[in-house]
């Protein structure tokens, strides 16, 4: 697939993680599910932490823990589930198809390229661990902990900016989450939506400029 009008007049492109890069979201609800059951003796379901994907891993455990009445420890449960999450996904977290070479294409393109994640910095670095993408492929990391406000505000997208010394007309983001394209689209920023997560649709609906299945069915001129 060729999206050449998102592409025009392009610096660069800031990459969500989850659900663009790799699909972690099942092994962080295993592991919330885990702690769960550890720390708090309550059985809790996978399907439960749905509505919070891609808000952070705060809202994540504790839209589910209201659900339950159960009020969390933290940041203790929180590192627990984070240290539950990179042993689980020793050699079980892989790239979508074609990501990495994307992001190659990009830097080969000569634009920027950057992540910006609502999650904390530990597991990004796990996952890009277990990606085999090194931080040094990026020319800017943004993590949720470094934002007062998360997705759908557009406070992470502007913060890549920021560090990319770009305008943010100048900038594509991909995206999974209507949420996340919602930020994007209130930066000022073009979005690619991918259908990972959800349908093209409710991409379109929330902004997106253009969708694909993953990224290794775009092609950049």
């Amino acid at each position: 697939m060729t999206q050449p009008d998102i592409f025009d007049n392009l610096s660069a492109v800031v990459f969500d993680m989850d659900g663009v890069l790799c699909d972690s979201e099942p092994f962080i609800a295993e592991a919330a599910c885990r702690m769960f059951a550890e720390r708090h003796g309550v059985k809790v379901l996978a399907a439960e932490f749905q509505p919070f994907i891609g808000t952070g891993e705060n809202q994540f455990l504790g839209g589910v823990a209201a659900r339950h009445a159960v009020t969390l420890q933290m940041p203790s449960d929180k590192d627990r589930t984070y240290a539950i999450y990179l042993e689980i996904i020793r050699g079980r977290l892989k790239p979508f198809a074609g990501a990495r070479e994307f992001v190659q294409a990009c830097r080969g393109r000569g634009w920027k390229t950057a992540v910006a994640t609502s999650a904390d910095r530990v597991k990004l670095d796990g996952n890009l661990r277990e990606l085999g993408l090194p931080e040094s492929a990026f020319d800017a990391v943004v993590t949720g902990s470094e934002v007062a406000h998360k997705k759908p505000a557009p406070d992470i997208f502007l913060a890549a900016a920021g560090k990319l010394g770009l305008a943010p007309a100048r900038i594509v983001v991909v995206e999974d989450a209507p949420q996340g394209v919602r930020a994007a689209k209130a930066a000022g920023m073009r979005c690619l939506g991918l259908t990972t997560s959800v349908a093209a649709a409710a991409l379109r609906a929330a902004g997106a400029d253009a969708t694909a299945a993953t990224l290794g069915e775009v092609r950049v001129r």
